[in-house]
């Protein structure tokens, strides 16, 4: 059995072969091998999660590979359908790991509840006597959830906030709003923060005798904060034609430009969600929250800027560090449901909610090493349409067996349009 995640030449690998090496790694059962392989959800268990259920909509599950999190080595599943994505982050997670791989730190798996208070006449008084009754809205929540209370979860705090909808040309609104902090523990908890939500509503209208709104959670998780740091020394980035400290200074001017500008820091950090994503859903969990926390949370200072941030000091090390909330758990819901989910959750050796934050939270910061990477030097498309190839070659109707040859065409040339490749395949069968 090999312990370690940097598996040289495993791109070149036919697919059965990189299974049996992942199997290996992660030690995975037969049923496993079977979810992986295709025999995961069936149509049952599809109309059990879902509505109005018809069939299913494969996607390719690859695994980024190389990485070095906390001193521990991961395999990662990754569900998605863009090329280039799996392989930029393996090949960044093989360069971290020569400076010690990434460093992870996450918060308590805490997320916000809201109850809102409405047709407000006084928000001062509504505010102070929430305010006040903080004490016995405490006492009413605990025993909802009393397994995650066992665990060391529960309720963790209370707050209450004035508001005021003043959009310009719309008359005025006044309300108030409890938050709370709930520690899901190794749940996303949704569920369980809507529950105390509404089982919290009652009791608010009774002490402000106001109306309530809206009760239910925040997916701006700024409570259950993921964070992912490198620090890569400039020899590590030297490339043929690029020193490696100029690499790293093209780096971090990028990451500049996306501070200072939000049309550049959505690109800059749609290119961190490309790594995120994919974990999320390889993971059965809810990639639509995540987003919403992530672009939420960038915009934060009231201006939308990058998630990472990257420098470099007086030695020429490249340092790097994102940080983003990340409500994801281990527990419960599709996990219970989706083998091929199971065996994903297997491949990353059965992580707490908190290890899976902080894998995601690197991979994503690889991801964007590797896309400031490329911008910084070669251009993004160069890279990207070489990986692309494989998927024109099949457009143009390169069977299985000929598509590597179709490719190794079009990269020779420097030309991955469908005509190239057409071009090439009518060359490959004439000479057969």
């Amino acid at each position: 059995m090999s312990s370690c995640s940097r598996i040289p030449g495993f791109y070149r690998l036919p697919p059965h072969e990189r299974l049996a090496r992942v199997k290996d790694f992660a030690r995975l059962e037969a049923e496993d091998i079977a979810a992986l392989e295709g025999e995961g959800l069936d149509l049952t268990g599809a109309d059990l999660m879902i509505e109005n259920v018809i069939g299913r909509f494969p996607m390719p599950l690859g695994v980024g590979i190389n990485f070095l999190i906390d001193g521990r080595d991961r395999i990662v599943p990754m569900v998605v359908e863009e090329p280039s994505v799996v392989a930029a982050a393996s090949n960044m997670a093989r360069l971290v790991r020569q400076a010690g791989g990434f460093h992870t730190e996450v918060d308590r798996s805490v997320m916000i509840g809201q109850v809102q208070v409405i047709d407000v006449d006084d928000p001062a008084a509504t505010a102070a006597a929430l305010r006040a009754a903080i004490p016995r809205l405490k006492e009413a929540t605990r025993g909802l959830h009393p397994l995650v209370e066992s665990l060391g979860g529960g309720l963790v705090d209370m707050e209450v906030r004035e508001l005021r909808y003043d959009e310009p040309g719309q008359p005025h609104e006044d309300m108030v709003v409890l938050h709370f902090e709930f520690d899901c523990v190794d749940a996303m908890g949704a569920n369980m923060v809507n529950t105390v939500a509404e089982h919290l509503a009652p009791i608010v209208e009774q002490i402000t005798g106001a109306r309530v709104g809206l009760r239910i959670l925040s997916n701006l998780a700024s409570r259950r904060l993921a964070r992912a740091r490198c620090a890569v020394p400039a020899a590590l980035l030297d490339m043929d034609d690029c020193p490696g400290i100029e690499v790293a200074r093209g780096i971090a001017a990028a990451y500049r430009f996306a501070w200072a500008d939000p049309w550049r820091a959505a690109t800059h950090n749609k290119g961190i969600m490309n790594g995120v994503d994919p974990v999320v859903i390889a993971t059965g969990n809810d990639w639509r929250a995540v987003e919403a926390g992530a672009h939420a949370w960038a915009a934060r200072d009231g201006k939308y800027r990058s998630l990472s941030r990257w420098t470099v000091d007086e030695e020429g090390v490249l340092h790097g560090e994102l940080v983003l909330p990340m409500q994801v758990g281990v527990v419960g819901g599709t996990l219970r449901n989706h083998p091929t989910v199971r065996a994903a959750h297997r491949i990353l050796g059965n992580p707490t909610a908190a290890e899976l934050s902080g894998i995601i939270a690197a991979v994503g910061l690889a991801q964007n090493m590797g896309a400031l990477r490329a911008l910084a030097t070669e251009g993004i498309q160069r890279g990207h349409m070489r990986l692309h190839a494989r998927s024109v070659a099949v457009e143009a109707g390169a069977a299985p067996h000929e598509v590597q040859a179709v490719v190794e065409v079009m990269c020779a040339h420097g030309d991955y349009s469908l005509p190239r490749a057409r071009a090439a395949l009518d060359e490959l069968r004439a000479a057969e």
